[in-house]
């Protein structure tokens, strides 16, 4: 998840029971790029005891080549192909889920990926850009440039975040190209990614957006998945984890207002789970110091402290549209995932 992945997240979401592998960042790819350095610590610096995939977002041949032997300097488990981002200001330049519409161009990239890199090639798309005419050339397409693993969101890019997720798609995904496909899109919590599994006959599920609102969800799927009883989450616990999040996030240049309202952004999603009625949401938008905001989270999760955190959001308790996300972690670019 862009602005989201980073290094301080990687180890937050360590601390509380890690995916079997993440994402970064997508680095961007054009003829004046160079990896981005904060990207490149998460590679390099990584101490989560979890292998880390390099994401590439882009269009030209050439620079797509040359940054991957770049990114072979760094310890990368594999390199990874955005095929999926469906924000407008991204496919507008026809990269990330703007390359859906054109099945050749894909093929040239995913051959010159292929060429370039020895060691495991991975993709993330989504099943279309405004439909899915193309969505079985785009899936033999992993066959012909031995993909090594397919994460599938199962909308459009037209679709963002609005519709319901086509887990029939993700099945034919699952059926037809010959590496392990894993699923992507709603997967809110443990049993939601067990049901998933079982449509869509998929090798795991990759979470984004869930695993800022609770990021127990890995360790929670983990022991679902044995048969484990499933780590119960208190309001506690989640009053923990917030201010965890904003030490591991807080840098000393940044004022604090500014971290503040970067705080606001992921607890966006964390509020979706405290109270039906959205009023921990309503209250730390108000928020203006870091007294304030720790105030209202005590307030509010500490006043009955072994009351349960919602398991799934609650329904209608959303966040708002200028401020979902932490500078776009809602356009799913990049997340972590956990086979079954």
């Amino acid at each position: 998840m862009q602005d989201v992945t980073d290094l301080p997240f990687m180890r937050l979401i360590a601390h509380y029971g890690a995916p079997d592998y993440f994402f970064t960042e997508f680095l961007r790819v054009h003829p004046q790029s160079r990896p981005e350095k904060h990207i490149l610590r998460s590679i390099d610096e990584n101490a989560t005891g979890r292998p880390v995939f390099a994401q590439l977002i882009g269009e030209d041949l050439h620079h797509l080549a040359r940054t991957v032997t770049e990114l072979l300097q760094h310890p990368v488990a594999g390199i990874d192909l955005n095929l999926g981002c469906p924000a407008p200001k991204v496919y507008k330049k026809n990269v990330g889920g703007g390359l859906l519409r054109e099945p050749a161009k894909v093929g040239e990239i995913l051959g010159r990926l292929r060429a370039a890199v020895p060691g495991l090639l991975t993709v993330k798309m989504r099943i279309g850009f405004d439909d899915t005419c193309h969505y079985d050339r785009l899936l033999d397409l992993m066959n012909e440039h031995r993909v090594d693993l397919l994460s599938v969101h199962g909308r459009t890019v037209k679709e963002m975040y609005r519709s319901e997720v086509h887990y029939d798609f993700i099945a034919r995904a699952v059926q037809r190209v010959r590496c392990p496909v894993l699923a992507n899109g709603n997967i809110t919590s443990a049993p939601r990614a067990g049901a998933v599994l079982a449509q869509t006959k998929a090798a795991g599920v990759m979470i984004g957006r869930h695993a800022i609102r609770n990021p127990w969800i890995f360790r929670q799927c983990r022991e679902a998945f044995a048969g484990q009883p499933v780590f119960r989450i208190t309001l506690a616990d989640v009053r923990e984890y917030v201010e965890r999040l904003y030490r591991e996030t807080l840098t000393p240049e940044i004022a604090e207002i500014l971290h503040v309202n970067k705080m606001k952004k992921y607890l966006n999603f964390v509020g979706q789970g405290v109270d039906p009625e959205g009023a921990f949401l309503h209250a730390m938008r108000r928020a203006e110091t870091e007294a304030e905001l720790f105030a209202i989270c005590d307030r509010h999760l500490l006043a009955e402290p072994e009351r349960a955190f919602a398991p799934e959001p609650f329904p209608g308790v959303i966040a708002r549209p200028n401020c979902e996300t932490p500078q776009g972690a809602g356009h799913g670019c990049s997340l972590e995932s956990i086979t079954a």
